[in-house]
């Protein structure tokens, strides 16, 4: 590693610089400097690959909460007429060949109904956003604002850190200064392993296979989570009759799914998806996404915090990923923020213990429940598979518990930062 000689600790090119400049980075870099805080955001990935149609093949179903803070930020323009609505989800347990048509193979199932919900609740259960629409919003969104400085494709080689700020080394040799380092870096995060700051977790033996697929009828706006042993698969709806399907199989499998001719592909996508949305196709290609879990043993360490997959990554079978950076950032920037209203810096040691505590809950819980949801239906033992299917049909005869976890799923629950709540941070 590199190290660099601070000659004036007393110049610094912006309060918090940011290492990585993915969806978690790009929102917090608005977020802050929305808020006055001024900003630098380093990213290795090169613009032209990112923002290309057929970059990764994703799509996230964002909470309501998340998107409130999304058009906080002015992103409404960019996303509203490419969203989709999730109006209900229906969540059913099964085998190959039952088809997850609406009720599934199994009379027990879990129905997910936004109706249901108050009348002053009138948000969707989430939105279905591809990925390729959030990054071209936000790209746009980030240049749009020359307060922030965007420095990409550009890698970090090397930090260092005194007691009033980090600094960073780039590949060009470039070095910028800030009071406060933000790790949003991803599952390798290079500000992470710099840190020392371990992680721990599991690797789910599975590949999610990631397609668009085009579909004969309309699919109403409904999202389906259908259990097979080999783990869930989603159908996730999207704008017009197309879904995004996560499709999770043992490594091998998933490896032979990836190779197959298109025709034999839809053959054997079409024994799981099943024939209530009429005829499919593929639109573009195919991905496939090794799924682990991995949780750092902290958010904080001096004058530095990790946000997004750099602080936890988990299993998508509740498609929570995503919301919980974006949580990340709503209440790191509203900690920075208050920071600096108070007249303290960013790297504020007691702004970054406050964040951490408001988020370190959270993350760990869903962790958590992720985690045991795939135990508990990724196997095909039929004791336990007449139990879920019990527990299944408890919840759904429960009223309050459905809507308690639609509300949690949409971000709705617990003490919510004020951009989850749509407010601004703009003094």
């Amino acid at each position: 590693m590199v190290h660099i000689t601070l000659m004036n600790s007393a110049h610094f090119d912006a309060e918090v610089l940011i290492g990585g400049g993915g969806m978690v980075g790009q929102t917090l870099a608005l977020a802050l400097d929305s808020a006055g805080v001024s900003v630098a955001m380093v990213d290795a990935a090169k613009p032209a690959e990112t923002l290309a149609k057929h970059f990764d093949g994703r799509a996230f179903a964002i909470a309501f909460a998340s998107y409130r803070m999304w058009r906080a930020l002015g992103l409404a323009k960019q996303l509203d007429s490419v969203a989709q609505p999730i109006r209900q989800i229906l969540v059913t347990d099964g085998r190959p060949g039952g088809g997850a048509r609406p009720g599934g193979p199994s009379l027990l199932h879990l129905h997910f109904d936004g109706a249901e919900l108050d009348s002053s609740e009138a948000e969707p259960l989430g939105l279905m956003l591809e990925n390729r629409y959030i990054r071209l919003a936000l790209d746009e969104a980030v240049r749009a604002r020359p307060s922030i400085q965007l420095v990409a494709p550009m890698a970090i080689t090397a930090l260092q850190r005194d007691a009033a700020g980090v600094a960073a080394t780039l590949a060009d040799g470039r070095r910028l200064r800030a009071n406060l380092l933000i790790g949003a870096d991803g599952r390798r995060s290079f500000v992470r392993q710099w840190c020392g700051i371990k992680t721990a977790g599991r690797d789910y033996g599975v590949t999610a296979v990631v397609a668009t697929v085009v579909h004969e009828h309309p699919h109403g706006g409904v999202a389906h989570e259908y259990f097979l042993p080999s783990g869930p698969f989603a159908i996730l709806p999207l704008a017009g009759n197309r879904a995004n399907i996560v499709w999770a199989e043992k490594h091998a499998a998933a490896e032979a799914l990836l190779k197959m001719s298109k025709p034999d592909f839809l053959i054997e996508l079409g024994k799981r998806f099943g024939d209530f949305l009429g005829e499919l196709d593929l639109e573009g290609p195919r991905f496939g996404y090794p799924l682990s879990l991995q949780m750092a043993e902290r958010m904080i360490d001096p004058r530095v915090a990790l946000a997004g997959d750099a602080a936890h990554a988990i299993h998508p079978i509740a498609g929570q990923g995503l919301n919980l950076g974006l949580k990340d950032v709503a209440a790191l920037a509203e900690c920075i923020a208050d920071s600096v209203a108070l007249g303290l810096d960013p790297g504020d040691v007691a702004g970054l213990e406050r964040y951490q505590r408001w988020r370190r809950f959270d993350n760990v819980a869903m962790a958590l429940a992720t985690d045991f949801f795939d135990r508990l239906f990724s196997n095909d033992l039929a004791p336990i598979r007449v139990a879920r299917r019990l527990g299944l049909g408890a919840v759904n005869a429960a009223g309050p518990a459905r809507r308690f976890f639609m509300r949690y799923a949409g971000g709705a629950a617990g003490d919510l930062p004020k951009l989850l709540r749509g407010e601004s941070l703009a003094a």
